[in-house]
Formats: structure tokens, sequence, C-alpha cells
């Protein structure tokens, strides 16, 4: 039986919409391994006992994927053999503390945006990712002997890393998302790949940024205490080091409404 506080926590984020509807499953990290990231994150395949191989995800999102995010999935639907083997290759990992925070950022991120994609493909064609019932919520992930959700993987296990980048990099198929990067995330590149991830979203349409007056995507709301890390006091504090734009600490901040159409 769920606890009434957590049944509110669940009913509240049903409530605002989040690409995080928090069930049970996603509430603790299931047995997978969550290392804190230091502040200052390097990219290095040098200190990880195992390196995952992600060529074939990569070589899904350069074909399927164009440069502003947006997926063919009609496409993908016809030639869904090279994702199923994928899928069935980084289910069957067994995440442990000898890999290193590198690696499990990637591995996650990854896992995250590819069972996703499948979860749209398998329901295709559909008008939004919403409309797909338990999407965030349903064990649909088996990895290492566990079967957890995409809500599992985002709040019991990447949002644990103490890492605010993820938000940008993990993509929820909907045109309010940060893009799905049309490569795959690896230990070898992965500090970049967040920067540049989280700069383009950040200067993207999708916010609305001036020195007084602030129009923010709504991850920056739902997502708000993930960011006042590393001595940021405030969503403004995490923002203006990626904009070319000097925030006011003063400027007001509003939340733009979420678009939750295919990205497609």
């Amino acid at each position: 039986m769920i606890p009434k506080s957590l049944l509110l926590l669940f009913t509240t984020s049903i409530l605002i919409g989040s690409c995080t509807l928090l069930g049970a499953a996603g509430l603790t990290s299931q047995g997978q391994p969550t290392k804190t990231t230091p502040h200052q994150l390097t990219s290095t395949t040098a200190n990880s006992v195992v390196n995952v191989d992600h060529a074939s995800w990569d070589k899904i999102l350069k074909t399927y994927v164009d440069a502003t995010g947006d997926v063919d999935y009609k496409s993908l639907k016809d030639n869904r053999e090279e994702l199923q083997k994928y899928l069935k290759y980084v289910s069957g990992m067994q995440p442990n503390d000898n890999w290193s925070v590198q690696e499990l950022l990637a591995f996650y991120i990854n896992l995250y945006n590819a069972y996703t994609v499948d979860l749209i493909v398998e329901n295709y064609p559909v008008k939004s990712i919403k409309d797909i019932s338990g999407a965030w919520t349903k064990a649909i992930v088996p990895i290492g002997g566990r079967t957890l959700s995409l809500g599992g993987i985002e709040n019991g296990v990447l949002r644990k890393m103490n890492e605010p980048r993820i938000h940008f990099a993990i993509n929820c198929s909907s045109v309010s998302c940060p893009k799905l990067l049309n490569e795959a995330y690896t230990a070898g590149k992965i500090n970049e790949q967040l920067d540049k991830a989280t700069r383009e979203f950040i200067n993207s349409e999708k916010n609305q940024i001036s020195e007084n007056s602030l129009k923010l995507s709504s991850i920056f709301d739902w997502y708000k205490s993930d960011y006042l890390i590393n001595g940021n006091e405030s969503v403004i504090d995490f923002i203006n080091p990626y904009t070319d734009i000097k925030i006011s600490k003063n400027a007001t901040i509003d939340y733009l409404d979420y678009n939750w159409n295919l990205n497609e």
C-alpha cells in the first residue's frame, strides 16, 4: 500500500504534467549505482572497469534524428530491428560501483532515450507520449536483474547523481523537450555533450531571456531544486553561465506552457 505522503506526491506529479510521473518505482534507485558527479566533470574512459559500446544507438540517432532533434518515427517503426538489438544489449549490462560516473551518466541517458523512442515506435502513430498509458510509471526497462520505469531511471538514478544537466540530455519525445541529440552520449565526451545540450536548450526558442525578464521552460520549474548546487542560489545562477545576456539577480521569472505534441 502506498503511504499517503507518497500518494500525494504521485497525484501532484500527475497534475503538473511533468515527464516524471512519480510512481513508487521512480523514487529509489532500485539497486542501480548512483555516483555523485564532481563539480568539474571531465570526459574520460580511463577510470571505468567497463566501457559500453553505444555505436549502434549512435547509428540509429544519426539515421532517424535530424539536427533539430525531430525524429522520423514512421521510418524507424519500419526498421525497428536494430533498435531492438541495442535495447537487448544495454539491458544485458549490469552497472555497478566499479563503473565510472562518466560511464554511468552516458549509460543511463542513452538507456532512457532509447527506451523512450522505442515506446513511441511501439505505439506509433500517436499524437503525444501522454496518450500512452503509464509511459513513465510502468516498469518496461529490464536492467541488472530488475525492471525499471522511465520515471525510475530519471528520478531514482539520474537525478540522484547531482548533475542537473541531465534534464537537457534526456528526451520525452515532445516538442517542448530539449532536443534529442543525434549522437549517443559516451564517457569520452560526456562533459562536452552535456554542456552542448544545456547551452543549446537554454538559448533556444523554448526560453525567452532578457536582462530583467525570463520566460522559461517548465523544466526549470518542475526540477527547481536540482539547479541549486555548486553555490547556485537560484535558477538564474544556473542559467547565467550559459547565456550571452547577463541576467539580473532580480529578474522576474514566468514559466511557459509545455507542448506535449510528438517531436516528429
